[in-house]
């Protein structure tokens, strides 16, 4: 059984779709693009898709991963063209490699996200930001399903940043726009409970009674472990695709055919 890592993106209006949405989308890509899939046992067979860490609905994302197992061999840019083609325009798949190395669900361990703030100046935000990170604590509530629940939206932030204008994202962020808008770079640990770009717009509010008039543009630009060293998001990848080098590396030339 080959199993394969996927990254997708969620761009535009498609960032308003949920889960379950995607879902449906990525099933119906491989129906089309007649995926070899390997399928659970049972009355109700299903096709073996693993799902990670999804972004919430209405934001953007630019790395959000699957893994998929086949019955047969199949190379994995091929496969990523043609589940590409098959999908929606903004549900994009962006990369593909064959899992070489186990856990992939344990190297999403942390986010960066960029916020973009239509009708707050760059200075407002980064005051707040400032605030933000001075506190020790900061609560925040969430509707749950059990009702309002109150926790601490700071403990789980990296880091809380207002980046150069020159240095922003645009082409990647969801929802770019050319009128004047504060910029917000955000690194958090998953934790449990999960804090949400939404929990730390929240904090903002408390702490330094930032609104913006509009609602905010959340893209997710990255998802992985946290190099405490660089302070930057890792691939989650990266191991699959060194492992995929080294194979090659280390396999023997093919024999040369003698000549008759």
């Amino acid at each position: 059984m080959q199993r394969i890592r996927l990254r997708y993106t969620k761009r535009g209006r498609l960032r308003f779709t949920s889960h379950r949405d995607f879902q449906r989308a990525f099933e119906r890509a491989l129906r089309r693009a007649e995926v070899p899939m390997a399928y659970s046992a049972g009355f109700t067979p299903h096709p073996k898709v693993s799902y990670a860490n999804a972004a919430p609905t209405g934001t953007g994302s630019e790395a959000e991963y699957l893994e998929i197992a086949l019955t047969a061999q199949r190379d994995p840019e091929q496969l990523r063209i043609l589940l590409d083609e098959s999908m929606p325009a903004g549900l994009d798949i962006v990369e593909a490699v064959e899992a070489r190395t186990p856990g992939l669900a344990d190297r999403l361990t942390a986010s960066a996200w960029e916020l973009r703030l239509d009708g707050v100046s760059q200075e407002e935000a980064r005051r707040a930001a400032d605030a933000f990170n001075a506190a020790e604590t900061v609560e925040v509530q969430r509707l749950a399903k059990n009702g309002v629940r109150t926790f601490d939206a700071r403990s789980a932030v990296v880091s809380l940043e207002t980046p150069d204008l020159t240095e922003t994202h645009s082409s990647q962020a969801d929802r770019p726009t050319d009128q004047p808008c504060a910029i917000l770079r955000l690194v958090v640990r998953h934790v449990t409970p999960a804090v949400r770009p939404d929990d730390v717009l929240s904090g903002l509010r408390a702490v330094a009674d930032l609104a913006p008039p509009v609602p905010a543009a959340v893209t997710r630009l990255a998802q992985g472990l946290f190099d405490e060293e660089t302070g930057t998001v890792t691939d989650p990848l990266a191991p699959d695709r060194e492992a995929a080098e080294a194979h090659s590396t280390a396999e023997p030339p093919a024999a040369a055919t003698a000549p008759a």
